[in-house]
This record gives structure tokens, C-alpha cells and sequence, in this order.
């Protein structure tokens, strides 16, 4: 199923946990990629000192300010791009960085990008973190604002049948995508108070995928 675009006027952390299970697609001239999302992070605007937006709006974040079902894609570090998908109502900036997944259409093709741009171990690493992830899929930033609720788009998000599963620990209400269990815990790479366990343990994976990548906190700043 194609959720429309109400399915992503939901809060942050309810769109974040049932986008695990979901399959992102990307049709290139080169061919397809499909993924199947393992793990994600949830970044909730001007409120999350953690957000791209947690300081307003910026000709970077512009798309995290617009309507809800739209890729949002950005430049890290100047050396790659990450994926988010925004939700939320327009102004909120909240969005789901997809933070890895497992390749189940193109894996050639995904495998020969991510070979043209670094070393590939194993095709449990094709897609695992986000930047491979990005990689694996043909995006880059002339992607920010493409709308993945268009069936006939060139990257089309679908979610699974709903199914009860369980998850690790109180943060969201029960996790209905895969009847595997869900985990958190803090996000990776964040610094200062975004990066908090306690207050932000905003990144939601499947457990036991090893398409999941390795948690990594910030660098501690001299």
C-alpha cells in the first residue's frame, strides 16, 4: 500500500516506528532499487535541539517546513548525502531520517553504486547507515523534495500489512509493522542535548536485522 499524505500528518515518532517494515523504492534510468527499512531516527523540528530545524527555517531545511510525504535530502559534512521523509503538518519541520535497510529489488545495482564509492564486505552492507543507504538508491540532493506518495513517482514508499508486535520500551504506542520487536535507544552522531538517551532515545530499528548499524555517539568536542 501507498499511504497518502494524511498517513504522514501523524506525529514524528508514530510515522517513524510504522515506517519500519515499509520499502522504499527508486526508479533510475539505470534500473530499480527497492529497500526494506531496518532502522530510522526521528527528528521532530523546533522543538528537538537534535533537528536541522531546531533553529528555524533555512534555505538547506526549507523542505522540512513544507507539506508532509516528501523527501528531504541534505549533504552531511560535505562528503555525502542522508534521506528523510518529512511529516508532520507544515511548519512543524519533523521528518524520519532512514537510517538503513535491506535491499530486496536491484541489489546489482545497488551493490555496483556502492562499490563506485567505497568497500562492500558483505550485502548486509549495501545499505547499512544512512549515507550507504542513500548511495545504494541513486539519491542525491536534486532528490530533496520528491513526493513519495505518488504511485507513478520515481521514489514511491510502501507500507506493509499491519501486524501487532512488540516494543522494548514505552516511548511510542505499540509498534503495528512487521511482528518483530521493535527497539530505541539514542540517536547516532547527535551532540549536546539532542543526543541524550533519557530524553531522546529517537532511534527506532528491528531487532536482531543485521542491516541495522552500529550505534556511535557524538565526538566528544575539546
Amino acid at each position: 500500500m501507498v499511504p497518502d499524505r494524511d498517513w504522514y500528518l501523524r506525529p514524528v515518532l508514530d510515522v517513524a516506528r510504522d515506517l519500519l517494515g515499509a520499502t522504499l523504492t527508486r526508479r533510475t534510468a539505470d534500473g530499480v532499487v527497492s529497500l526494506r527499512l531496518t532502522e530510522v531516527e526521528a527528528y521532530d523540528g523546533e522543538t528537538d535541539p537534535g533537528s536541522h530545524a531546531y533553529r528555524g527555517q533555512n534555505r538547506r531545511n526549507a523542505t522540512m517546513f513544507g507539506e508532509p510525504g516528501h523527501l528531504y535530502v541534505y549533504r552531511h559534512l560535505g562528503l555525502h548525502h542522508c534521506v528523510n521523509v518529512v511529516c508532520g503538518p507544515p511548519g512543524t519541520a519533523s521528518a524520519v531520517l532512514l537510517r538503513a535497510g535491506e535491499v530486496v529489488d536491484g541489489a546489482d545495482l545497488a551493490r555496483s553504486r556502492r562499490l563506485a564509492s567505497g568497500v562492500v564486505r558483505a550485502d548486509r552492507d549495501i545499505a547499512r547507515g544512512p549515507a550507504r543507504l542513500t548511495v545504494a538508491l541513486g539519491l542525491h540532493l536534486s532528490d530533496d523534495g520528491a513526493d513519495v506518495t505518488d504511485p507513478h513517482g520515481a521514489v514511491v514508499l510502501e507500507t506493509p500489512a499491519v501486524e501487532p508486535s512488540l516494543v522494548e520500551r514505552s516511548l511510542v504506542e505499540p509498534v503495528e509493522t512487521s511482528a518483530a520487536v521493535v527497539r530505541t535507544g539514542p540517536r547516532v552522531g547527535v551532540s549536546g542535548e539532542g543526543g541524550s538517551a533519557d530524553r531522546f532515545p529517537w532511534r527506532l530499528w528491528l531487532a536482531g536485522e543485521p542491516t541495522v548499524s552500529a550505534y556511535r555517539p557524538a565526538p566528544v568536542r575539546p
